[in-house]
């Protein structure tokens, strides 16, 4: 059986220009339980994207998952809440326990440890107490949240909402296919030219 490379988004830092359409996008996309996309005013959940946008004086770009062939986050950690599916890297959040091995494993710091809300509202853990003003409390379950390549009409919805199209899904093997008949036809030209 041959091995199909993972396929991932990569961003293009002198197009992007940080107005986070891709961050409000994967938002929407993911949230459409918790009252998304209804009107202003009624999403009643802060915005968590699963991507981010980083900025500095003279670029901006987003960090997002490369969906990576042996992928750290899915070797470190302990429950087996990551895995390869359909060659995506997914996060199975009911499994997530957020212990933040993830987090750390991640080369590219596409891991993020956020709240876990589900209809608005946030997600208590049952047995955890934590100690609070009037006593012990339930604790806000944390869990890991990262790309998944979400599909919205054949791309990612980030790659669709970008308006300076700064980003791009790669898929490997169609790339890998690409370069194999450019360089096919360059060899062509050139002993053409020989003749």
């Amino acid at each position: 059986m041959k091995a199909t490379p993972n396929s991932f988004v990569i961003a293009n830092s002198s197009k992007c220009i940080g107005c986070k359409a891709c961050e409000v996008a994967c938002f929407a996309v993911h949230n459409e339980n918790n009252n998304v996309g209804a009107t202003v005013g009624t999403v009643t959940t802060p915005v968590i994207s699963r991507l981010y946008v980083i900025k500095d004086e003279n670029y901006s770009m987003p960090i997002q998952c490369r969906h990576c062939e042996d992928a750290p986050c899915a070797n470190v950690c302990p429950v087996g809440a990551i895995k390869q599916e359909n060659n995506t890297i997914i996060i199975n959040e009911e499994a997530c326990i957020g212990c933040k091995t993830c987090l750390i494993a991640c080369p590219f710091g596409a891991v993020d440890l956020l709240p876990a809300y589900d209809n608005g509202e946030e997600v208590e853990q049952t047995n955890l107490k934590q100690e609070g003003e009037y006593g012990l409390e339930n604790k806000v379950k944390i869990i890991a949240y990262k790309c998944d390549l979400c599909k919205e009409n054949g791309k990612p919805a980030c790659v669709n909402a970008c308006p300076q199209k700064a980003l791009t899904l790669v898929t490997p093997v169609k790339e890998k296919k690409s370069r194999n008949i450019a360089a096919a036809l360059s060899l062509f030209e050139t002993v053409k030219n020989y003749k």
